[in-house]
């Protein structure tokens, strides 16, 4: 790809798939190893900066930046982390739409390894099952500690909760600021990005007037 692509494709932030693209070895090194292996990659990268790593403030940056690439911001690559997912069956009946709002989106942006902040809000309305409000807080948080897209952050945990919870009735909003669009290119402080998924009676223009009221306050 020539850099002229490379720049268009970044800026249009565009995804190939709803899945997030992973080699098949992705898993064959332990955490050390990756850890390992990116702390002697990252001091190359800081000594072709012109940094001096033996400062005592830069001597330890590689290993921090290693660890917290593999154990934080992107833990959500490794299924052995996906948090486990209880339902309970539905004994009230509850058929309204339930909403868990204003949930932290702490991501990466895929192009530039940039961070995107924000706020989900997820609602649902409930079949046969209900899932416990702190695992949609949790699912959501896995998967956005991946190097992501907003688009297909949105459909991974749109597709998961409908599995889940055996309903199309969910819906995803994502409210979400890019430093890739604040601190470089256009570097434009103000604007963020919304992205809408949903399913089943949520293609109803009232049902999703209805939840789109209550999340605006």
């Amino acid at each position: 790809m020539d850099k002229k692509s490379i720049e268009i494709l970044g800026d249009n932030h565009i995804s190939t798939s709803v899945e997030t693209p992973l080699r098949s070895d992705a898993f064959d090194k332990s955490d050390v190893e990756k850890i390992t292996a990116i702390q002697y990659h990252f001091k190359m990268i800081m000594q072709e900066l012109g940094l001096d790593l033996t400062d005592d403030s830069l001597a330890g940056t590689p290993y921090r930046f290693a660890k917290m690439y593999v154990k934080e911001l992107f833990y959500g690559l490794k299924p052995d982390n996906k948090p486990k997912l209880s339902v309970f069956e539905n004994k009230y009946g509850y058929n309204k739409v339930l909403i868990e709002q204003n949930i932290n989106i702490d991501s990466s942006c895929e192009h530039h390894f940039l961070p995107i902040t924000g706020k989900a809000h997820i609602g649902y309305i409930p079949k046969d099952k209900v899932i416990g409000l702190s695992k949609i807080n949790r699912l959501v948080d896995y998967y956005a500690h991946r190097p992501q897209v907003q688009e297909r952050l949105s459909l991974q945990i749109l597709k998961d909760l409908q599995h889940i919870l055996k309903t199309e009735d969910v819906i995803v909003v994502i409210n979400a600021k890019h430093l890739c669009v604040s601190s470089r290119g256009i570097k434009d402080k103000n604007s963020f990005t919304t992205t809408i998924e949903y399913g089943g009676c949520f293609n109803n223009d009232l049902k999703r007037k209805e939840f789109l009221d209550i999340v605006k306050g």
